[in-house]
């Protein structure tokens, strides 16, 4: 997993609009797309020490959406993980649990990586 430490301003310098909230601002967080219009992928990561973690990724929405749906998620796979940089990672090899429960919850989706 490629570390994200860019921030993300869009190109604009300044903005003449007084509501106008960049991605990077503290207090912005973007709206959260229903489940039907989703299109979330699942990976399998390895980890340092050779150690496996199913990936969640593509969410649009916000971040305590993205942390509810990763504890949702941990909880019926009866098992750890985190929720950091936009992404959901469960401990160990659960792809195919992850897929069904998020297909019953609405979302669509696609395996990634080999």
């Amino acid at each position: 997993m490629a570390k994200k430490n860019k921030k993300s301003y869009d190109g604009i310098v300044y903005s003449t609009d007084p509501g106008y909230a960049s991605d990077g601002d503290p207090g912005f967080e973007q709206d959260t797309l229903p489940p039907q219009q989703q299109n979330l992928k699942v990976r399998l990561d390895r980890l340092k020490g050779n150690k496996v973690a199913t990936v969640v990724y593509d969410f649009v929405g916000g971040e305590s959406d993205l942390n509810d749906l990763g504890k949702m998620l941990k909880s019926k796979c009866g098992t750890g993980g985190a929720v950091k940089e936009g992404e959901i990672l469960i401990q160990g090899d659960h792809r195919k649990k992850v897929a069904e429960i998020l297909v019953k919850e609405g979302y669509k989706v696609k395996f990634s990586g080999g």
